[in-house]
């Protein structure tokens, strides 16, 4: 496979504030849900604390101190020749309490200083305005289930729009806004397992989303817009006829948050669940219109691992960070933390993905979690994350020379070593640069730069030529 990558494809990494930052209370930034959540580990769940509690630790008030060090790990990202830097706004860093009319200037000149590094560097910024960080002053509204909580959104999207015209122009509107459905607390500030409440919040992302949409458009015509699918894919576990429906039955359930965001409308079959369930979305008049009108420029998504679905039954059915799957592929190698790992999973999804929706697409996160050892000589062998990175890009490579996938680019997860959403650890570490801290939030923050991080360099210098 000789082809190279399209001339302008999108190289580079992806963070979230949250994750990253920390300062979490510095400059006027309010609290999110983010916030009071404690760590947690390979196999002790995250608490969610509701307050702030005293000698609890929690990892997104350090993280790893990008607040201050932006620019050192920007530069970072621009040896590594980045094209592209997948990142987030702290909504709590420009609106404190979510329902402010005015914003919080600290926080904008913040991002404008981050930005100018972007600039500096050729680096172009791709922006989520809110990944799994609400402000948790909106929890007195009920969060997303309230539809004011539309209106404090888009107000906020208007002044990103408006204040970065001209320094962004590709933007992400909700991170992962399928995890409305596996953990809702992430997804939007919504602590219950009820359907009725999550389908109610998550009507009000996409009506939320679908206005962005067009006001990003109407302030920028340059502006693209995308949403972000937390990539679940899975394969039937057998060829048994009850396998291969409870499968399309979990794929549904998650791919309905594309169909409505790409197509405009909510699926049939998705209709005919809440009407068996007796769920009641929130319409009012002229949201079929809005959300029609507000149909994504792009799909970008995660992906990470395949799942195996099949007939529940009480021996093998449980759940994977969330999500309900429950059988094993004995064809596939795992992470320490469990997860497949699986690269043709990649250009099966590209092609599932553009079969279904013809629209470009962008993989915004792709990476291994794993425990990295310093040495005493301050280097990082991490041939096994550039073994995964490798086998994946090459089969990315395959879905756009050999299947005709437009993919706009490739952000992989993460180019530093960052907080991990799923168990607040720092030790489960996806980077290209190592940070020195531990998961208690002790170490000098020192960045070193690992092995995979002069290989992925190599890779984007030959946009994908070179994958040794």
């Amino acid at each position: 496979m000789s082809q190279a990558f399209p001339e302008h494809f999108l190289w580079g990494g992806a963070t979230a504030a949250n994750q990253c930052e920390g300062g979490y209370n510095e400059d006027g930034k309010g609290l999110s849900t983010a916030d009071i959540m404690t760590a947690g580990s390979h196999d002790v769940q995250r608490e969610i604390t509701k307050e702030v509690i005293k000698g609890r630790y929690y990892p997104s008030h350090l993280a790893i101190d990008h607040y201050h060090r932006f620019e050192e790990d920007i530069a970072l990202f621009a040896e590594m020749g980045f094209k592209c830097y997948r990142m987030s706004i702290n909504w709590t860093r420009i609106f404190p309490q979510g329902d402010e009319k005015e914003p919080n200037e600290a926080g904008l000149r913040y991002y404008d200083k981050v930005f100018e590094a972007c600039q500096k560097h050729g680096i172009e910024p791709l922006v989520t305005l809110s990944h799994f960080e609400t402000p948790l002053g909106l929890l007195k509204y009920g969060s997303w289930t309230d539809r004011r909580v539309v209106d404090f959104y888009l107000n906020y999207s208007e002044v990103m729009f408006k204040r970065y015209k001209g320094k962004v122009k590709y933007w992400i509107t909700f991170n992962e806004i399928n995890v409305m459905s596996t953990k809702s607390w992430m997804a939007g500030g919504i602590d219950s397992d009820d359907e009725q409440v999550r389908m109610t919040a998550a009507y009000h992302q996409f009506l939320a989303s679908a206005k962005a949409v067009q006001m990003a458009h109407q302030i920028d015509p340059e502006n693209k817009v995308g949403m972000m699918y937390a990539g679940h894919f899975s394969y039937p576990n057998s060829c048994d006829p009850e396998d291969v429906q409870a499968n399309d039955d979990f794929m549904h359930k998650m791919l309905f948050y594309c169909d409505v965001q790409c197509r405009g409308y909510y699926p049939a079959y998705k209709l005919k669940e809440f009407e068996r369930e007796g769920i009641v979305l929130p319409t009012q008049d002229g949201d079929t219109e809005e959300l029609v009108r507000g149909k994504v420029d792009f799909l970008s998504y995660s992906y990470y691992l395949t799942h195996v679905v099949g007939k529940e039954t009480d021996l093998v059915m449980k759940g994977l960070n969330g999500v309900k799957t429950g059988y094993n592929n004995p064809y596939l190698p795992t992470t320490e933390w469990g997860w497949t790992i699986n690269p043709m999973g990649l250009r099966y999804s590209l092609n599932l993905l553009y079969d279904r929706y013809q629209i470009p697409l962008m993989i915004v996160e792709n990476g291994m979690g794993a425990v990295d050892r310093l040495e005493e000589d301050g280097t990082v062998h991490d041939d096994y994350r550039i073994n995964y990175l490798r086998e994946h890009i090459q089969e990315m490579k395959k879905a756009i020379n050999v299947d005709g996938v437009p993919v706009l680019g490739y952000t992989m997860w993460s180019p530093v070593d960052i907080i991990s959403a799923s168990t607040g650890e720092m030790k489960k570490r996806y980077g290209l640069i190592y940070v020195d801290v531990d998961d208690q939030g002790e170490g000098t923050y020192k960045r070193v730069r690992k092995d995979s991080f002069y290989w992925y360099k190599k890779v984007i210098l030959s946009n994908g030529e070179y994958l040794e």
